[in-house]
């Protein structure tokens, strides 16, 4: 059985597979679990650096700057600096950034649809690594 994949290049296509690819940056960047949590986060409106914290369990402040910059950075949400003392800062999806959101929400479906199966599957795995290697 072959299991080579075509070169799509030479077709006018992207080779995700290729470390060059553009797609595969893009995909590079949803594969960071905070970058969909932040954009998930910031569906219902603009939000604060601290709000999105307390939201985001278990981030730290300095991987959320990380992400936020980098959701900024691609174009998905932008930041806004009131001239207030102190400043107020706030995050927002842009259309680029709302656009993604129904795929992020089939991932979050599909999580929760099969999270049960992973955990099974998991527990399972590592059952299975305890036991002693035995010869075939």
């Amino acid at each position: 059985m072959d299991t080579t994949f075509p070169d799509l290049r030479k077709h006018g296509g992207a080779d995700a597979f290729l470390r060059a690819c553009k797609p595969r940056t893009v995909i590079d960047m949803f594969s960071n679990k905070w970058t969909g949590l932040a954009m998930g986060a910031l569906l219902d409106g603009p939000r604060r650096f601290n709000e999105l914290r307390r939201m985001l369990d278990g981030v730290t402040q300095k991987m959320l700057s990380q992400t936020l910059r980098a959701l900024e950075r691609d174009g998905l949400a932008t930041r806004t600096v009131y001239p207030t003392i102190p400043p107020r800062v706030e995050y927002e999806l842009t259309d680029l950034g709302r656009s993604a959101i129904d795929v992020l929400r089939a991932i979050g479906d599909w999580a929760r649809e099969h999270a049960d199966d992973v955990i099974a599957a998991r527990e399972a795995y590592d059952e299975r690594a305890k036991e002693p290697v035995r010869a075939v």
